[in-house]
């Protein structure tokens, strides 16, 4: 049987200013990836976000980003290895904190945005956030797009790592994310969507923009939470996955026991 982690991006609201619906995506996902202050968050958000995904027995996941509030953390920004080793270690024991505050614990890191893009084609910046999360904690998961620098990174760090693959977003040729700065970037029509999904969870490969098929390997799907109707969606694709045979859970997390 396959099986497959489902995963969103939320507690992305900042002060007074609201994004997502954290609560009703919750419902349907298996890991949640809370933004930790840097491109998104704040402390209230992030403990609301831990709370909800707690009730809901949702695997807790930080989500380091650039410390970017006015780009959301999608503008790449030049930072050294260092700096990049620092900003993820402060984030995740940030939201590792409100985690252990709240009686439970993180299971697994997914870095953010531009961050996450440069890192899978970088393997200095990707090599940097590996370490930076073993330095944290050993037996966290790492997310990294399928088949890229920061999967291998992760690895050869000695973590487990999720292969991830996205439902709502167009592939180029070599298997990157089409920029979002592109038209078409991302995919609207709810219909494409799972039928995309699909392909690559239970066929192995996704049709790029070229038209050419690319072989992918997936261990969890993202659906973004700031995306319009993300709650509906994601219900969608976890039915549509379930019919299909597929078994829909958090990665297994290895522990010191």
């Amino acid at each position: 049987m396959h099986s497959v982690d489902l995963n969103c991006d939320v507690g992305e609201s900042f002060g007074a200013y609201r994004l997502g619906a954290d609560e009703d995506v919750l419902r349907h996902v298996t890991s949640a990836n809370i933004a930790c202050g840097f491109h998104a968050g704040d402390p209230g958000t992030m403990r609301r976000t831990v709370a909800a995904a707690v009730k809901r027995g949702v695997a807790l996941g930080a989500h380091p980003g650039f410390p970017d509030l006015v780009g959301f953390g999608r503008r790449n920004m030049e930072l050294s290895v260092a700096e990049v080793r620092d900003l993820v270690v402060y984030q995740v024991g940030a939201l590792s904190a409100f985690a252990v505050a709240q009686g439970a614990q993180l299971a697994h890191v997914k870095p953010h945005g531009a961050l996450y893009n440069m890192a899978a084609a970088r393997a200095d910046l990707a090599q940097a956030i590996a370490e930076a999360v073993y330095s944290v904690d050993q037996y966290l998961v790492l997310f990294g797009l399928a088949g890229s620098e920061l999967v291998t990174a992760g690895r050869n760090a000695g973590l487990n790592v999720a292969e991830e693959v996205f439902a709502d977003r167009r592939y180029a040729a070599d298997g990157s994310l089409v920029p979002r700065r592109e038209a078409g970037a991302v995919i609207d029509d709810p219909e494409h969507v799972v039928k995309q999904a699909l392909g690559m969870i239970v066929d192995g490969r996704v049709t790029t923009v070229d038209g050419s098929p690319v072989t992918v390997n997936a261990n969890t799907i993202c659906i973004h939470g700031d995306t319009s109707g993300a709650a509906q969606l994601a219900l969608k694709l976890r039915l549509a996955l379930e019919a299909a045979g597929v078994r829909v859970a958090p990665p297994p997390i290895r522990s010191a026991t």
